[in-house]
Formats: C-alpha cells, structure tokens, sequence
C-alpha cells in the first residue's frame, strides 16, 4: 500500500495487459467496426499471430512501423502487434499525398509500413493486416516486451512539416491506478469512437479504452445519424466528439428520436467549441456529462472542464491539471497578468519525466522550461485558460489582429452552414483581406449570411469574400489546415 492507502500500482506491457483481459474475459466483446466484433480472447489471439508476422517482415523491438490505414479492426490489430514485439505504432492518414507520406516515413526510418493500398508510394514494403495474419498460426503469447515509446503520432501543425512527437511514456499499463480514471470509463463501459485513428485523440483513447477492458465500438468515418443509432443499439455509455461533430449531430431532425439516456460521459476537443452549441449540448444531456479537454498531443499538462463548471466561467477550456502549468507571454517574453492576452506557454511539473519528444522539428521556448504549442489565449482572475487562435492562424487586417476561430464560430452558428473555414488573403491596403470558405446547406443565402454576422462581429472581423464548396471544409478530426487552403487560393489568383 502506498502511504495514501492506495491500492499498489502494477505495471504490465500493452501486450501482457490485454493476455491479462483475455485470461479473464475471454469472450467479452472487445472491439466492433461495422457490425463485426471480436471479443479480448480474439483480439489476444489474432495480435499474438500479427505480431509474429511483422518480427517475419523485419520489425524489431524498438522500431517505429508506420501504420497507413482507415479505422479498421486491423488497424487497432496492428497496432496491438506492435506493441507485442515492443515496437512503437505511428499512425498516419492512408490519404497523405505522397511527399509528405515518404517524409513522415523517412523520419520513422519504419522498416515497413502496414496498410493495404500498394500505390501508396512509401519507399518501404507495404504489408496488409491481412497478410501479417497470414504470416503466422501460432497464437501462444510471445516473449514479453516493452515498446520504449508507446505511441509516435505525426503533425504538420500550421507550417505543413510534418514531424513526429513521439511519447515519453514506454508501451506498458498503469492497471492499479486505473488505466480509464481521468477519461471517465473501466471495464464495463461501451465507448463509441467517432474520430480517425491517424490523430492522437482517437489513437490514445481507442487504445486507453481497450487497455481498461472497456468495449470500443469503431466507426469507419463519422455520420451524425449513425453515431447516435450506434449509441443507442450499444447502450454506449462514452462518446468522443469534436465540434463539427456536435454542430452536425444537433441539427439532426430526428435528433430526439434516439435514445441517448446510456451516456454519462461525451468528451469534446481538438479544436473551439462555438460557446451557443456548447449550451445546448449541456442542455440537452446535462452539464455533468459533458467534458472539455485543452493540450497539444506533447501532454506537457492538460485542462479539463465539465459543463457545469463550463457555465460558470462561459468560453473557457478549464484550469491546469496538476501535470504542469500554463501562463500567457507576451511577444517580449514576459509573463502576463489576468486578462491580458497572449501566447499560451505550457511548463510540466519538473518531478515528471518529459512526456515527450520531437523528431524533425524543435520545440518553441522561453527559459525556465516553458513551450508553445502556437495558441493565443488569456487567463481570468481565478486560472481559467480561454482560447483565441493559433498564433500562426492570426490575421492581420489594417493593423488589427482577427482571429479566425471567431469569426468560423459566428459562421458556423447559421443553421445553414454546415462548415467552414477563415483564411488571409493579400489586400494592397489592409494588407491582408478575410476569406471565408464555406460549405452550405440548401438554402444558404448570402444577403442573409451577411446580416447574421453582423449581429455578432465588428465590421473589420467579417469575411470580404465568400468562397461555397461542397466538401466539408475540415477533416474527419474536426482540424482545418489554413495554411493548405491559403497557399492553394493564393496559387490560383
């Protein structure tokens, strides 16, 4: 017992935890995607057989094997195989084009890469689940290992370089501290996975879910009807959302006619949450159920916020855990008081080993250990962070700096916009002009776009230019990538 009368924290890797949930619940559900399951025995079984399949292809202990597939089961598998040989799992989006693909894998030095599209132009062998499945009958469990990272995700950020931020923290499970605590699920949970498992948020908690023995329902890609037909038939009792998920689930018509009672945790992050629809989300399933969570995948330190707490202090992401700290800058270096605006420096408590490091890129620092992650923010009187912009996102128009993230939550409140996205381009006298993108619902019309947004913003904050597009205008992980869309706007002009 520790001196708090804690019960004692055992350490087990990634691949003896799930032989662990095998051994004791063998015929539990552990994973379904697309209306096919495979229970922890299963999942065992099968991983124990892929994992001998990568040792056959070359992987090893230690490695990063790149892993380039949709949400899948044999993308959860792979990556469980991974960890099995005590090689460490770096997720990328199958869809990358392919100069930034092969700098992603060049920076892996990934021995190979699991996915199932061959034209994907890696520079590595391409090999299959299917195929690492294939490679191997024997389902006995393998020699223990321990991946010394246990995850290695990729960002562009705002600049478009990719590099990867690979965890401080080795491939095991922390199983008497409750692997599931801070996320609100244990063994008995139902989780529904709505985001892409190339981003760190669904990676870590897809995975955290399954360390906990909870039953993760995958989707393949996100659709509000069914994410709610899937809560109900599940009984589910955790969901993962992100705004634009959330703005397209509350304009269901239906919306009322699921049955959603089996929730008591929705967690939302990855980007701002328009204030109006956070309230209505608290109205509809009660404050309590609903979480908020700020940090970059580096996990310096985190906030968390739940809805009730939310109400009290509107528009904030929460106060620092006790991982670290966090304070604004200002462009000198010095630390700003409350309510003065600023870049966001994160510190992590120095008693605690680094949560990670960057491969191809160098951290943004200022002495004394403190490290950007890029956003803008203030804090109140009482240590609430609340969020304005990325710094690389702020536009400058006329000598007054806009924050796109305004502006696309003024948008995004028009019951017919469906997304969109704010960008800079050029203007000889402002110099730069703000671009909205957007991709309507039938019936949008401008005249009447125009007057929405001038209830809510300043002359000077309002898009000049219109651009409708069919596609939704941010990724599956509810992320818009304004440098991509500038640079290709200003290409065509």
């Amino acid at each position: 017992m520790s001196s708090l009368g804690a019960p004692p924290v055992e350490f087990l890797s990634i691949g003896r935890n799930l032989s662990r949930l095998a051994a004791e619940k063998p015929d539990a559900p552990a994973l379904t995607v697309d209306g096919q399951t495979l229970t922890f025995g299963q999942l065992h079984a099968r991983t124990n057989r892929m994992a001998r399949g990568l040792l056959a292809h070359g992987a090893k202990q230690g490695d990063f094997v790149t892993i380039a597939l949709p949400n899948s089961i044999g993308f959860i598998e792979a990556e469980f195989a991974c960890w099995k040989i005590g090689a460490t799992p770096q997720p990328v989006s199958w869809r990358l084009p392919a100069h930034e693909m092969k700098a992603i894998i060049e920076l892996a030095n990934s021995p190979l890469v699991i996915g199932n599209d061959a034209s994907v132009q890696a520079g590595r062998p391409i090999v299959s689940p299917d195929a690492l499945l294939a490679a191997s009958t024997d389902e006995t469990d393998l020699p223990d290992a321990i991946a010394p990272h246990w995850k290695a995700p990729t960002s562009g950020g705002s600049t478009g370089r990719p590099k990867l931020i690979v965890a401080g923290t080795p491939g095991v499970v922390a199983v008497g501290a409750g692997e599931g605590a801070l996320w609100r699920y244990s063994g008995s949970d139902t989780v529904v996975m709505t985001g892409p498992l190339y981003h760190n948020a669904p990676f870590g908690l897809t995975a955290s879910a399954l360390h906990a023995g909870a039953h993760v329902v995958l989707m393949i890609k996100f659709d509000a009807e069914e994410t709610l037909r899937l809560v109900e038939r599940h009984r589910a009792t955790w969901l993962y959302l992100v705004p634009t998920m959330m703005s397209r689930i509350w304009r269901l018509a239906n919306r009322e006619g699921f049955d959603v009672s089996s929730l008591h945790t929705v967690w939302h992050m990855a980007a701002p949450c328009p204030p109006w629809l956070k309230e209505e989300w608290i109205g509809w399933l009660g404050g309590e159920k609903l979480l908020e969570l700020y940090g970059g995948t580096e996990a310096q330190t985190i906030t968390v916020i739940d809805g009730n707490e939310w109400m009290a202090h509107k528009g904030s992401v929460g106060k620092p855990l006790a991982l670290g700290e966090m304070k604004a800058f200002g462009p000198d270096g010095k630390m700003l008081g409350p309510r003065e605006t600023g870049e966001i420096y994160l510190r992590r408590d120095p008693s605690l080993p680094p949560s990670y490091r960057y491969v191809g890129a160098e951290a943004r620092t200022l002495p004394g250990g403190w490290e950007s992650l890029g956003d803008i923010g203030w804090f109140d009187e009482d240590g609430y962070l609340y969020l304005a912009d990325r710094r690389t996102d702020m536009i400058l128009v006329g000598g007054a700096n806009v924050y796109p993230a305004e502006i696309e939550a003024a948008l995004d409140e028009h019951p017919l916009v469906a997304s969109s996205a704010v960008i800079g381009l050029p203007h000889e006298e402002l110099g730069n002009q703000i671009h909205a993108i957007i991709q309507p619902r039938e019936g949008l019309d401008l005249d009447d776009l125009h007057r929405h947004l001038a209830e809510r913003l300043l002359i000077y904050k309002r898009p000049r230019t219109f651009e409708l597009v069919r596609e939704n205008v941010r990724d599956d992980a509810g992320k818009v990538r304004r440098t991509a869309l500038r640079d290709e706007r200003i290409k065509k002009s």
